[in-house]
């Protein structure tokens, strides 16, 4: 067994003393940085190089802070206006992972990098903390390479804001068969329209 799969293992274990210990001391360290900020290095090797990140030019980490819990409604003093089906405040559920949140929040901080993947790296009682492996699409180490290039392309600007990661897809509930017959295609309300609306073509 190569060093990665013992990584494997160790992080399968998450309640033995040494996981406990190490995760207790890194949920510590990453609570005095910053809510967004860059690792020099990813903190599990082995789970960055399954998502595609590679030791070389053109790659980076960034590590972000997002708070752990339910989605509050944003009105000032719980007052929502409008029809009482819709005027809860508090147990209310947010549509998407936490982790595509941190996507989400990586991307808009750095405009000009491009979201490959992310991986969850502990969490405690307030915050979940997560790295996301970032790619430079002007870097010629990255144009060069034929692996990576397809993300050079304009149409992957902001893949995370549009659901296009493998968090966002999940999210989306996009898949194959007939268990996704709701979402095929495009997206729940592509699929919606697309079988509600009458289409007429001017020539047909």
């Amino acid at each position: 067994m190569g060093c990665y799969l013992y990584m494997q293992e160790l992080y399968r274990r998450k309640q033995s003393d040494l996981l406990r210990f190490l995760l207790r001391v890194r949920c510590w360290q990453f609570r005095q940085l910053s809510s967004i900020h860059r690792a020099t290095r990813p903190t599990r090797p082995d789970k960055a190089r399954m998502l595609g990140y590679k030791a070389k030019q053109g790659y980076c980490i960034y590590r972000v802070r997002v708070k752990r819990g339910g989605r509050k409604r944003p009105v000032p003093k719980g007052i929502t206006y409008g029809k009482p089906s819709g005027q809860g405040v508090e147990q209310l559920k947010w549509q998407r992972s936490l982790r595509s949140k941190a996507e989400e929040r990586a991307g808009r901080k750095c405009g000009g990098l491009r979201v490959l993947n992310s991986y969850w790296v502990c969490q405690d009682a307030t915050y979940k903390y997560f790295e996301i492996i970032m790619v430079d699409p002007a870097h010629k180490a990255i144009r060069r390479d034929p692996r990576i290039n397809w993300i050079c392309k304009a149409v992957h600007k902001h893949r995370e804001l549009r659901g296009l990661t493998a968090a966002g897809r999940q999210n989306r509930g996009t898949g194959k068969g007939h268990l996704f017959n709701t979402t095929k295609g495009s997206g729940r309300h592509a699929t919606w329209k697309r079988n509600n609306f009458l289409k007429l073509r001017r020539y047909r």
